[in-house]
C-alpha cells in the first residue's frame, strides 16, 4: 500500500536537495532516518520531518507495521523562484533568484 506525502514551495535549490534525496531513496524507513539525522546539509531536517509526516499518513491509513516501510520514490521538482534585485553601480540593478522547491515522498511496504 502506497502512502505519499508532499512539501511544496520550500525555500531550498531543487539542485542540492535532489543530492540529499538519493541517499535514501529505496532504504528502510528507519536507515534514512539515520541517514538524514548526520547528513549535514540544509535538506536533512527538512526532509526528516517530511519522512515522518509520511509515516503518520500511513499509521492513519491502515498500516500494520510501521518498521516494514521503505522510500519508493523521491521527487523534487523546481519550484517558483522568488525574484529579488541588487542595486549595483552606476544605477544598475542585478536580479537575484531565490530558488524553491516541491518534494514528494511515496512510502510502501516491503
Amino acid at each position: 500500500m502506497e502512502v505519499q506525502a508532499k512539501l511544496r514551495n520550500v525555500r531550498l535549490s531543487s539542485r542540492k536537495a535532489r543530492l540529499v534525496v538519493d541517499m535514501v531513496r529505496g532504504k528502510g524507513i528507519q536507515e534514512a532516518m539515520n541517514i538524514l539525522q548526520v547528513s549535514p546539509q540544509k535538506t536533512a531536517p527538512i526532509l526528516s520531518k517530511l519522512l515522518k509526516s509520511a509515516v503518520a499518513n500511513a499509521e492513519q491509513g491502515g498500516v500494520s507495521d510501521v518498521d516494514q516501510l521503505f522510500v519508493k520514490t523521491v521527487m523534487v521538482d523546481q519550484g517558483p523562484a522568488l525574484k529579488r534585485f541588487r542595486p549595483r553601480a552606476q544605477g544598475r540593478a542585478s536580479r537575484i533568484r531565490k530558488p524553491t522547491s516541491h518534494i514528494t515522498v511515496v512510502l510502501d511496504v516491503k
